[in-house]
C-alpha cells in the first residue's frame, strides 16, 4: 500500500527537540519528504533523523522562513519549536512571546502565502490555566502564564487565518510528555528529566511546594504519532484537541515512581511554592472519536522506557538561562 505522506513535503519546525524529533520519525516512516528546522537551543542535532533534510535556524528569522518556503514548497507545516517553560516565563517573557508568539506568526504569514494545505500546532494545556477539572476543549481558555498566553494567541490567529485566507489548521493541546530524547538538562521544566538528571548526579529531587499539585504525565509514544498522522484525518481539520495520558498523579507520586525505575530510594528536596496552577489534567474523548481510540502507555512501563535511555545518554549538567527581565519573585533555586 502506497504510505499516505508519500509525495508530500512537510517542515518540522522544533525538529532536534523532544516531540518535534519524534514527530519527524514519523512522518519520514511515511515518505514524507521533510525539512527539519532547529536553532538547537534546546534540542540536539543528532536526535534528527538522517533521512530529513536538517536547517540550523530560528522560527524568528522572519527571511529564513520566507526562503525555505518558496524553496520547498511545503504542504505541510508541524510547528512544535517552542520553550516551554511556563514557570518561567513569567522571568522571560520578552523572550517568551518573541519565540512562542512572533516565531508563530513569521511561520503563518508563510503558510498563508505559499498555500499550504494544513498547518498542525503544538499548543499547550497550559492555555486552560486554573480551570474546572478535567478540561475539556470546549472550555474557555483562561491561561495565567505568558508561555499559555503566547499559545492562546497563536490558537486565535490561526483562527482568525482560516476565517480570512482559509488556512486549514489542527491544534494539540499535550500536556506533560515525557520519554525518550527529553533534555534533562533543562533545570527550569520537564520534572520527569530533571528527577532523573538529578538521580544520575546522586542529588535530591527538587519538588515545589508540598508535591501534592497534580499533573497527568503522557508518554512520548502516546503524543507524537497522532500529530505526525492528523493531516491525513479529514475530520480534525480545524479543530482543537487534547492530546496525552488521562490518570493524574502528584507530583510526590510521580517522583517516588522515578526513583522505583530507577532504583533508588525515595530523597526529594521540598522547596519554596512557586506560582504555577494547582491541579491540570484533561480529558481526551473528542480525539479518541476523530482518531480512534489508543492503548495509552502507563505510568511506570514509560518511566522504565525513558530510564532506559537515560542511561545510555547519561546526566547532563543544567544551565543559568541567562538575561532574565524580571528577577522579582524568582524562585530560590532557580537563581543558581
Amino acid at each position: 500500500m502506497r504510505p499516505l505522506m508519500q509525495g508530500k513535503k512537510a517542515i518540522v519546525t522544533g525538529a532536534a527537540g523532544f516531540i518535534g524529533s519524534h514527530v519527524v520519525d514519523h512522518l519520514v516512516d511515511q515518505d514524507c519528504a521533510v525539512v527539519a528546522l532547529d536553532d538547537l537551543s534546546g534540542g540536539f542535532a543528532d536526535n534528527v533523523n538522517s533521512r530529513a533534510k536538517f536547517v540550523q535556524g530560528s522560527v524568528t528569522d522572519a527571511a529564513l522562513i520566507a526562503a525555505l518556503f518558496a524553496e520547498h514548497r511545503f504542504d505541510y507545516v508541524f510547528h512544535l519549536a517552542a520553550y516551554a517553560a511556563e514557570g518561567l516565563s513569567h522571568f522571560i517573557r520578552r523572550f517568551n512571546y518573541e519565540n512562542n508568539l512572533i516565531g508563530s506568526v513569521n511561520l503563518i504569514n508563510a503558510a498563508v502565502n505559499h498555500d499550504v494545505k494544513c498547518f498542525v500546532f503544538t499548543s499547550s494545556i497550559a492555555v486552560y490555566g486554573r480551570n474546572q477539572l478535567p478540561m475539556t476543549e470546549e472550555l474557555a481558555p483562561q491561561p495565567e502564564d505568558p508561555y499559555g498566553v503566547a499559545k492562546y494567541a497563536v490558537e486565535l490567529d490561526l483562527r482568525a487565518a482560516h476565517e480570512l485566507f482559509g488556512l486549514r489548521y489542527i491544534v494539540f493541546r499535550p500536556h506533560n510528555v515525557y520519554g525518550e530524547r527529553q533534555n534533562i538538562g533543562d533545570k527550569y521544566r520537564n520534572v520527569v528529566g530533571i528527577f532523573m538528571n538529578n538521580i544520575l548526579q546522586g542529588k535530591p529531587l527538587p519538588v515545589f511546594g508540598d508535591g501534592e499539585q497534580t499533573r497527568a504525565f503522557s508518554y512520548i509514544g502516546d503524543v507524537a504519532p497522532v500529530i505526525a498522522r492528523s493531516v491525513n484525518v479529514p475530520a480534525a481539520c480545524n479543530e482543537v484537541f487534547n492530546v496525552g495520558a488521562e490518570q493524574p498523579y502528584t507530583v510526590n507520586e510521580l517522583a517516588r515512581a522515578v526513583c522505583r525505575v530507577m532504583g533508588v530510594e525515595f530523597r526529594p528536596q521540598y522547596l519554596p511554592s512557586r506560582n504555577e496552577v494547582k491541579h491540570a489534567y484533561s480529558a481526551h474523548a473528542k480525539a479518541e472519536r476523530v482518531f480512534g481510540r489508543q492503548r495509552r502507555c502507563e505510568l511506570e512501563e514509560g518511566l522504565q522506557r525513558m530510564a532506559g535511555w537515560v542511561r545510555k545518554v547519561g546526566a547532563r549538567q543544567s544551565q543559568k538561562f541567562g538575561e532574565l527581565d524580571i528577577s522579582r519573585n524568582l524562585p530560590p533555586s532557580w537563581r543558581d
